[in-house]
């Protein structure tokens, strides 16, 4: 029952690039982006659709091409993706300036891809009034670029797009929670895809699938296993959450760039439609790429002590320098209260199975 739910999530997923294509030959423009500090709001009340440039697991083939194999699985798996003519169909590509790997990648699909528009957004470190007033300052500029390339922004289309992806946030986040209270028949896994369908296809038809999963859901027996908290940057495959719990742990809380993280808060407060788009980027969940590991240790310990977790998973994408240098910090302050952790590593070629599973065991029957 829990799969025919899932069914129209999972073709969102598998058809995506063949979705994405036809909509760009009817007309519709498509602008790529990596991070989740991207202000979709703004790229979709332009009249484009904003959809995450996604890696997924493989041999990297073209890429070492044109970058060092020392960068992140996820960049390099993505450009690999794009050499191969997978991403033809973007009008641009905007990234929200977070770490160093992920901006410097947007100069190399510029070089290699020219006739497209691409935009970097900076961000402020400082989230008082000055911090406003940079980041409304940089977001007039996108608006400028997106109309430049042929977008319609107002405000009245931005208050529309900040409705609209508020709402897919507080259901996504509603299922979440469901699910670790037992209220709903998702898996960790499920949830994932549930999440990333979202960020592959317009948001108005995500919108209408996850209320009729809403819907359709229900409460349900939940899995056996010890709780455990996941921690780190981007994992793109369910079958990563599957080997958790089938290894012996439960899923109940998470701290990643592809789950909860990108959903904190759903939307923010303000006068204004701008105002408001402004409190809810400087307010997200605390990311390493934009504060420092200390700031990020409380607001961690309240989370695995709201869910329950007896232990926390650190799952890092190979390179990933911003999270991997939080990591000794984090797995300290964790341990000085009590709470043990294990990092684990993921290649592009994705999760080595046999290995993985032999270790999560070990840790889950220590916590037990």
């Amino acid at each position: 029952m829990t799969r025919d739910l899932l069914t129209p999530f999972d073709e969102a997923l598998a058809k995506n690039q063949e979705r994405l294509r036809a909509l760009s030959a009817q007309g519709r423009r498509i602008v790529g982006y990596f991070c989740t500090y991207t202000p979709v709001e703004v790229i979709h009340a332009a009249g484009f659709i904003p959809v995450r440039i996604l890696g997924q697991s493989g041999p990297v083939t073209r890429a070492d091409t044109l970058t060092p194999n020392f960068l992140c699985p996820y960049l390099r798996r993505a450009l690999d993706r794009a050499l191969a003519g997978e991403y033809d169909y973007l009008s641009g590509l905007v990234q929200g300036y977070t770490c160093d790997a992920a901006c410097g990648m947007t100069g190399v699909w510029r070089e290699t891809w020219p006739g497209r528009f691409y935009h970097t957004l900076p961000l402020p470190y400082n989230h008082g009034p000055d911090g406003r007033r940079f980041l409304a300052g940089a977001l007039d500029d996108l608006v400028a670029k997106l109309d430049q390339a042929g977008g319609e922004f107002s405000d009245e289309r931005l208050a529309d797009s900040i409705e609209l992806y508020g709402e897919i946030r507080r259901l996504t986040l509603g299922l979440d929670q469901a699910r670790q209270s037992g209220q709903s028949r998702l898996s960790a896994a499920d949830w994932l895809v549930v999440n990333l369908a979202g960020q592959v296809q317009p948001p108005e038809d995500h919108l209408n699938m996850l209320r009729d999963l809403v819907a359709a859901d229900g409460p349900a027996e939940g899995p056996p296993g010890v709780p455990v908290l996941v921690s780190g940057s981007l994992i793109e495959e369910p079958r990563v959450m599957d080997l958790i719990e089938s290894a012996g742990g439960r899923v109940v809380a998470d701290d990643l760039c592809t789950g909860s993280r990108a959903l904190s808060p759903p939307a923010g407060a303000g006068d204004s439609p701008l105002e408001s788009l402004i409190d809810r980027y400087l307010n997200r969940a605390p990311c390493p790429a934009r504060s420092r590991a200390e700031d990020r240790l409380a607001p961690l310990l309240e989370t695995i002590k709201a869910s329950g977790a007896r232990g926390a998973l650190f799952v890092f994408q190979k390179f990933c320098t911003p999270h991997l240098a939080d990591h000794p910090t984090l797995a300290q302050g964790l341990k000085e209260a009590g709470c043990p952790s294990l990092a684990l590593e993921l290649e592009e070629t994705g999760p080595s199975e046999g290995q993985l599973r032999t270790r999560l065991q070990a840790f889950f029957e220590m916590l037990d």
